[in-house]
């Protein structure tokens, strides 16, 4: 736990943390094909705008206070993304640097028969579940909408897809008992606000969606403890919904009889009611809800971006897709503008929360190619060719772009 009260280092400013900045060792995450390897970064060529924060590789920094951290895309060429790129998302200044794992409590009360105050060993001691998940922040690729959005500027790198273990959310609550007439269950976190016009960041789902078997409260993410800056000791996993809703460094759960109206229900991460989310600049929605289930999508992680590839020679096309928990059903690709399409082949599937690898074998014949992919979920959804746009930056999942040049 000393390593976690490091965190303070890295919210006192930049500049020092990057004087300060050594590059951890990477692994060969670069399969064979047709790109030409790039050398591993070093503490020397990083960006600017990158540093490491503790249990943390350098990572690009969108916000360093509170702490904003972007998955560098490397890291996305494997079905698990690792705890130590894993992207962070924090709101409020004063987030937990320190946590005794022996003095820490989750309670569980309101409108229950018997309140629980469970310690990080009790809860160890309940039948453990894991669950394959992606996490995604709502705003993820906000950097890419065309008009531009206030917010944090998030490429495509806010989210990550990990093993969660822990205890169903249903089990506890059912240990202690809802009373009749409830009708939310809030969750709060130990981050805190600093100044009194701040409020903490407090989420509420209604009883029926809390009593979804699915939902966990994690104490392990990828068979080991969740990071400090990942929500240590425990944090609540909400599959297939956007990260907002993922509480981190959970504290209470409370069932109330009333529908909960704090700020981050009533007046952020709300979306309008219009499909896919999409409004236009000059015809902004009246009509808004609380975001929720992730839309579907899919991204290349192989070759890079600009690669220079060889005519006549097989290419492997490598990538994941992902939806809201019905599962990918088919990924296409397209070298033609979309006009024909063919089958990718899926890899392995680790359940419809989860990322699902996709690889295609490509002949490219001499000039400059636009290659496009899209994913179709289980339930019908499809990505879009064209982006849509909401006054949030939210939802982005229009069908991706990979260009390469063959020589």
């Amino acid at each position: 736990m000393a390593e976690y009260s490091k965190v303070t280092e890295a919210l006192l400013g930049r500049r020092r943390w990057l004087r300060q900045v050594s590059m951890a060792s990477l692994g060969s995450l670069v399969p064979l094909g047709c790109q030409r390897e790039a050398p591993a970064p070093t503490a020397e060529s990083l960006e600017l705008n990158e540093m490491r924060f503790p249990g943390k590789i350098p990572m690009r920094v969108i916000n360093s206070r509170p702490p904003c951290l972007e998955t560098p895309w490397r890291y996305f060429r494997s079905d698990f993304t690792p705890n130590e790129a894993f992207y962070v998302r924090w709101h409020l200044q004063m987030l937990p640097t320190e946590v005794d794992p022996r003095r820490w409590r989750l309670t569980v009360g309101g409108e229950v028969k018997q309140p629980l105050r469970l310690s990080l060993r009790e809860l160890r001691e309940f039948e453990p579940v894991t669950i394959a998940a992606v996490n995604q922040c709502s705003g993820n690729s906000r950097a890419l909408a065309d008009p531009r959005v206030p917010g944090a500027q998030w490429e495509n790198g806010a989210m990550g897809n990990a093993r969660w273990t822990g205890v169903p959310l249903e089990t506890l609550l059912e240990r202690a008992g809802i009373k009749a007439g409830a009708v939310e269950v809030t969750f709060r976190g130990l981050d805190r606000g600093g100044i009194q016009s701040v409020p903490d960041f407090v989420r509420s789902l209604k009883v029926e969606l809390a009593l979804d078997s699915d939902i966990l409260v994690a104490y392990a993410m990828n068979g080991e403890p969740l990071p400090m800056l990942n929500g240590f000791p425990a944090r609540l996993v909400v599959p297939g919904w956007y990260a907002t809703w993922w509480i981190k460094s959970l504290s209470e759960i409370t069932v109330v009889d009333k529908p909960f109206t704090g700020f981050w229900m009533d007046k952020a991460y709300r979306i309008p009611t219009t499909p896919n989310a999409v409004e236009t600049p000059d015809n902004l929605a009246t009509e808004t809800v609380p975001i929720s289930r992730m839309n579907v999508r899919s991204f290349f992680t192989f070759p890079d971006q600009g690669t220079v590839v060889t005519r006549h020679q097989p290419c492997s096309l490598e990538g994941f897709a992902f939806d809201g928990g019905s599962g990918i059903r088919l990924v296409e690709l397209s070298a033609d503008s979309g006009k024909t399409w063919q089958a990718a082949k899926l890899g392995t599937d680790h359940g419809n929360y989860s990322f699902r690898r996709w690889h295609h074998d490509w002949t490219p014949t001499p000039g400059r190619h636009v290659l496009l992919v899209r994913a179709t979920s289980n339930k019908g959804e499809q990505q879009p060719l064209e982006p849509g746009w909401n006054h949030a930056g939210y939802m982005r999942n229009v069908v991706e772009q990979l260009a390469l040049t063959v020589s």
